[in-house]
This record gives structure tokens, C-alpha cells and sequence, in this order.
């Protein structure tokens, strides 16, 4: 959500609207007439219509920076996932279009589950996407091919859950080259256009994260959470939800909870076996650090990659 497409706006409903638009422009029509849903709950005859009414500041910046009508998108979602409430199914399955049926069908859940759908307000939605690590093991293959690798160490900024600290148990298809275990749940195949990357080995020897909040994700409260924030109709996403969920129940991935100049002054301190590629790296996490936090973390990279050698890489 980029600050220019809406810092102008005043009003909260128009934040509602935007976000109700951009979910329709992402594929997912149905999260979308949920999401737009909200606007008739600023009468405030409920105390979630209260609280969108009133959501601090009330204009349209406030409301999508802090994500507040996808909290409660994720909420509606989670009592479906539970079996709590199943009035929005028809909605989800994209049987019921009409908005105006999609705005009662939504009032009828939130008023009928008030005090549960307050708490998703609390946090923003955190969302952790399997997918991500397609581009991180492309980036892999190419470093081995040029010579820096094939064994790596990964340190993940924002790793939230750490679905894509587990990548190395994932199976890649990426333009046709094809790297992980083959037997693996976990199947990525992204749309690929242009040149596929290289093939090149890579060995993974060690793969850690750090967030401000981390999830649990071999926690089922958790983990069922989490997957509430993910739209109904990304089914592909869904499965691979499912998929990262049954891994973490095997081996849950290895996150702790820090700041990330922190994490990565003290990571950059630790002695480096000849041999290993450190690697830190993240996926959509940089533009939420602080500015003085980011000029931390890259001095610290700057400064540990100019003494950095061929037999004890940095990237």
C-alpha cells in the first residue's frame, strides 16, 4: 500500500473503499464485497462499527496503514474457519454477489459475534507467504553458479512465522529447473516468464529468523491465525498454508524475537566457518523498519562485507 495513492484522503470509509478496491484488482472478488461490507458497519450499532468509526485519526491514511479492514477480514474469515459461523460461505464461494445481500449477510456475523471480532483489531494481519522463497532459492542458484556457494547460511529479517525460514524442506519448479526434495508437501511452481535460473547445487547448512512479533506456527491457535488472514479464494495459497503448517509440526522453524539492527549487529559478530555463504536477506519487511534501524542494519552489512573473503562470503 503505497502512501501516495491515498495520503489526500480524510475520511475512514474511503479507506475502506480503497482497500475494498485493491483486493478486487488482486483476484479476490469475494474478500473484496466482505470488505466493502464494512462501510455499513459505520452506523455503529455494533461495537466493531464503533470501533472502524472511530479507529484513530478516522481518515483514509490511518486506516490503511494499519491494515484495519483486513483485520477484520480475517476475523470474519477465522469464525468460518472454525466452524463458528458459516453465513459467509455462500459469499466465499462466490454464490452470493450481490453487495447489498453481502452487506447483511456481514452485519448479521458481526453482530452476532461482537465481542470475538473486537480482538482482531488489536494486531495487523501477518501474513507469511511460502511462495517468497521461490525467488530466494533462484537467487541461490545463481550465486552457486557463479562460484559463491553451494553452502549457505540464511538469516531472515521479518521472518514473522518463518514459513520461508523452513524453504530448504520446499520443492522448487522454477522455469523448469527444479531443486529441493522432491517428496516434499511443499510444491513451488511459480509462473515464470523469461530465462529460468541456473541449475547449480545448493546446500543449505543452517537457516534462522528474527521478528518483532514472531508467530508460532506449530501452534494450532496460531497457525489457524495466521492462515485466517490468507483471502478464500487464493486456494493455491491456502494449500500451501496447509502445507507449511504440517511442516512446522514436524520441525517447527527456528525464529526469536528481536529487533533486526539488533539481530543483525549480533549475527555479523558471530565467528564464520570457511566455506558458508552468510546470507541475510528478507522479503517485504524493509519498508516497515525504522529509517535509523535500516542505516544500522546496513552499516553493519557494509562493514562486515568489506572484510568479507572468498572463503567466507557475505551477501
Amino acid at each position: 500500500m503505497g502512501g501516495s495513492d491515498f495520503m489526500g484522503s480524510s475520511s475512514g470509509a474511503e479507506g475502506i473503499a480503497w482497500q475494498a478496491d485493491h483486493v478486487a484488482a488482486n483476484n479476490a472478488p469475494a474478500t473484496s464485497r466482505v470488505v466493502r461490507a464494512q462501510l455499513a458497519l459505520l452506523d455503529g450499532t455494533t461495537e466493531v462499527g464503533r470501533t472502524l468509526r472511530d479507529w484513530p485519526k478516522n481518515n483514509q491514511a490511518a486506516v490503511l496503514e494499519g491494515a484495519v479492514p483486513l483485520r477484520l477480514a480475517g476475523g470474519l474469515h477465522h469464525l468460518h474457519l472454525t466452524g463458528a459461523e458459516d453465513a459467509l460461505w455462500p459469499v466465499y464461494r462466490g454464490e452470493v454477489t450481490d453487495q447489498a445481500a453481502v452487506d447483511a449477510l456481514v452485519a448479521g456475523v458481526v453482530a452476532r459475534h461482537d465481542d470475538a471480532l473486537l480482538g482482531w483489531f488489536d494486531s495487523p494481519p501477518q501474513t507469511n507467504e511460502a511462495g517468497r522463497s521461490a525467488s530466494f532459492m533462484a537467487g541461490l542458484l545463481w550465486l552457486s553458479a557463479h562460484g559463491i556457494g553451494p553452502r549457505f547460511a540464511l538469516n531472515e529479517l521479518g521472518a514473522s512465522a518463518g514459513i520461508n525460514t523452513m524453504m530448504e524442506r520446499y520443492y522448487y519448479d522454477l522455469g523448469g529447473v527444479r531443486a529441493g526434495p522432491a517428496a516434499s508437501p511443499m510444491r513451488i511452481r511459480p509462473e515464470w516468464r523469461g530465462s529460468p535460473p541456473p541449475v547449480a547445487p545448493v546446500d543449505i547448512v543452517s537457516i534462522k529468523g528474527c521478528d518483532q512479533m514472531p508467530q508460532n506456527l506449530a501452534d494450532p491457535a496460531s497457525a489457524l491465525r495466521i492462515k485466517s488472514y490468507v483471502w478464500p479464494e487464493n486456494l493455491d495459497r491456502i494449500a500451501r498454508m496447509d502445507a507449511a503448517i504440517a511442516l512446522a509440526a514436524e520441525c517447527a522453524p527456528d525464529v526469536v524475537q528481536a529487533d533486526a539492527a539488533d539481530w543483525v549487529e549480533a549475527l555479523l559478530a558471530e565467528p564464520q566457518e570457511d566455506g558458508i555463504v552468510r546470507v541475510i536477506h528478507h522479503s517485504i519487511v524493509w519498508q516497515y523498519i525504522p529509517t535509523p534501524a535500516q542505516h544500522r542494519i546496513t552499516h553493519a552489512i557494509e562493514t562486515a562485507g568489506a572484510s568479507a573473503t572468498a572463503e567466507r562470503p557475505l551477501v
